[in-house]
């Protein structure tokens, strides 16, 4: 249960030798990484600990959601994807029409989704129509909007 936390996207603290983090800081969600061996993690001061940290850039974001949220069986809707990544709901919309279309993705109810049986076998596939396309009209999602703008 609690990977469910991870699963959703949310944010989670990296305490210790090697551990792995991610945060959302106002609007930008950053991955952070301690020192893995645990001899030098000991020996640095608290400050010097951490070994990376990298702000997720907008584009991946679509991608890094639905690579958690679509581990579960009751899947994700529309507003927890512009709570969790800042972007509009419309930046993966004809995204999720073409995995509706590919029956790897079916809509249960009003804005929310779930993988098919299909996507369940195939989540790579499905994950992967996600990831972003360099050329706008490629598979890939468009460049995104914040929910701001």
């Amino acid at each position: 249960a609690h990977n469910l936390n991870y699963w959703r996207f949310g944010d989670y603290l990296g305490i210790g030798a090697g551990a792995h983090g991610k945060l959302t800081i106002g609007s930008s969600i950053v991955r952070t990484a301690r020192v893995r061996q645990p001899r030098e993690y000991l020996v640095r001061p608290p400050a010097e600990r951490m070994a990376d940290r990298v702000r997720v850039e907008a584009n991946d974001l679509p991608f890094e959601f639905m690579l958690n949220v679509l581990r579960l069986m009751d899947g994700f809707d529309e507003g927890s994807f512009e709570a969790r990544t800042g972007l509009r709901f419309t930046t993966i919309a004809a995204t999720i029409e073409r995995a509706e279309q590919q029956k790897l993705l079916q809509a249960m109810g009003h804005a929310r989704w779930r993988p098919t049986e299909l996507g369940q076998r195939f989540l790579n596939d499905l994950q992967a129509l996600f990831l972003p396309s360099p050329d706008p009209s490629g598979a890939g999602f468009n460049p995104p909007q914040t929910a701001s703008s």
